[in-house]
């Protein structure tokens, strides 16, 4: 048995004490390549070491991290630093080579070099040295340490994606003193924050909820151990192992782990476990229940988004008197069902979720203020979920009002396909959406008409939609049909596409 303390990646340890020496030294670094308070600096990492430093020393300076997912492409890479106006950016140098020829002009660029558990992990060979970037481990050293007064942090800006075909990035309003209850309360309820935890991250920190648990939990924590990527019998020997108390988590893991043979789970003590919090997508009653029977009353749920934070949250035990539940509401949270008329709905009526934690700090997106009215009802806010609130304030999800899939705990806007899709010369018309998987909850699906007289099939359309998108963003299976059902106003009967898949589904989501 090893019992680790610090930080730990594979092999390679980070104390606390080192960690913070090397945020205090990039927030020197950032503060020489002219990072002021409400500046951006972008991340292209996987989970690593320089990944939480980066974060730390701009927030440190009261600027914004800017994770970028790094399954993106070149130019989506380029739109989301555009957009956010980003002036450094710092990324694992194979993740870097292959967009050096498409980045802003005055873009710094740092590059780390990989580790040898991510490039174990992910296959990576040799990557050769990076013409116009600096080495972080050479600019971490020649940098002093900050010793100036560390500002109230902004946090991240995530980019979201939309319906309208481009990411949104959700950038919060920097904390006031008088949200600072507020802010504290929803990270003890969502992640359990506390002093003297042991905690892993298995899921990659350019998401939403991963990102604000390890840093939430990151600074107070006895041990904290980063993934490279998420493997089932490698998480279930390091919780053995280093006698992990808890971890964030999304279904899909839950159910990769589930899928081991019983005579691998039992090889492994997972006794050590105090809180599990899932969230990001719906998770199968069946899979919960297998779960809270494996590793005990100790999984937890929330339910928010990036622009709410957790709104909701309910432990084992009341998931298990109402099961299906996302939780009631946290203290200083209000949750509400509209109807399509604009009116508060009562228990038990289907209608569109809204909700807001009051005293939490604000958010806009950035660059597009006219897109957070659109959101906005009473003030309170909605990530587009459809469902209800019982008798006893509990809230149950039942479908979703804006096009979106979430697969594998990744939220994807059919939109952004869409408009790549009806680009290509072979295709008339298009359509994306999602339909069940078992694995990943949805898995998405494209159904094209094709141009009268062209030569195109499904492995072809994929391959466009490959150039330009991420591939976690192509359509696993692509239909063709001579037309598609469309109103005489243009408007595409999706919901006519997508039925016929979720038939006899409790849930459409």
């Amino acid at each position: 048995m090893r019992l680790t303390t610090g930080l730990l990646s594979g092999e390679r340890h980070l104390s606390q004490a080192d960690l913070q020496e090397q945020v205090a030294r990039a927030a020197t670094g950032f503060k020489t390549l002219g990072i002021k308070p409400g500046d951006t600096v972008a991340l292209l990492m996987r989970n690593d070491f320089p990944f939480l430093v980066t974060v730390f020393a701009a927030n440190r300076l009261g600027a914004y991290a800017v994770p970028i997912n790094w399954h993106f492409k070149p130019a989506e890479v380029r739109y989301i630093l555009e957009d956010s106006g980003s002036t450094v950016l710092v990324g694992h140098a194979d993740l870097l080579a292959p967009c050096m020829g498409d980045l802003p002009a005055g873009l710094a660029v740092i590059a780390v070099d990989v580790p040898e558990e991510i490039a174990g992990a992910y296959r990576i060979a040799d990557v050769p040295r990076l013409a116009g970037t600096t080495s972080w481990d050479a600019w971490l050293s020649s940098q002093p340490p900050d010793s100036s007064p560390a500002l109230p942090s902004p946090g991240s800006i995530l980019y979201t994606s939309g319906t309208t075909g481009r990411p949104k990035g959700v950038r919060r309003t920097p904390p006031k003193p008088e949200q600072a209850d507020a802010i504290m309360r929803m990270s003890k309820l969502a992640y359990n924050v506390a002093p003297g935890i042991r905690s892993i991250i298995p899921g990659p920190m350019y998401h939403s909820a991963p990102l604000s648990y390890s840093t939430r939990t990151t600074p107070g924590a006895t041990l904290q151990v980063l993934m490279p990527k998420f493997d089932p019998i490698a998480l279930l020997e390091l919780i053995d192992r280093e006698k992990i108390e808890q971890m964030f988590a999304v279904p899909t893991m839950f159910v990769r782990l589930l899928k081991l043979p019983q005579d691998v789970r039992d090889r492994y003590d997972v006794s050590s476990l105090k809180f599990v919090m899932h969230a990001a997508a719906p998770c199968p009653p069946e899979v919960k229940r297998a779960m809270i029977a494996w590793w005990g009353p100790v999984i937890h749920e929330f339910y928010g988004g990036t622009e709410t934070g957790a709104l909701t949250v309910c432990n084992s035990q009341e998931w298990l008197a109402k099961s299906g539940t996302v939780g009631r509401a946290i203290p200083g949270a209000e949750v509400r069902i509209y109807g399509d008329d604009g009116q508060v709905l009562g228990a038990n009526e289907i209608g569109e979720v809204y909700g807001r934690i009051w005293d939490y700090p604000d958010f806009t997106y950035q660059g597009k203020p006219d897109e957070r009215t659109k959101v906005d009802r009473d003030g309170l806010v909605t990530c587009g979920d459809v469902g209800y609130l019982d008798e006893d304030g509990y809230l149950f999800l039942c479908d979703r009002k804006r096009d979106m899939v979430i697969s594998g705990g990744v939220n994807i806007y059919p939109a952004e396909i869409e408009a790549v899709l009806l680009n290509m010369p072979e295709i008339a018309d298009g359509c994306v959406f999602g339909i069940p998987d078992d694995e990943y909850g949805e898995k998405l699906m494209a159904v094209v008409q094709a141009v009268p007289g062209s030569e195109v099939d499904a492995a072809k359309v994929q391959a466009f939609l490959a150039r330009e998108l991420a591939n976690y963003k192509v359509p696993h299976i692509v239909e063709f049909r001579n037309e598609l059902p469309r109103h005489d106003s243009g408007k595409l009967f999706k919901r006519v596409l997508r039925e016929p898949y979720w038939a006899g589904r409790e849930k459409r989501i």
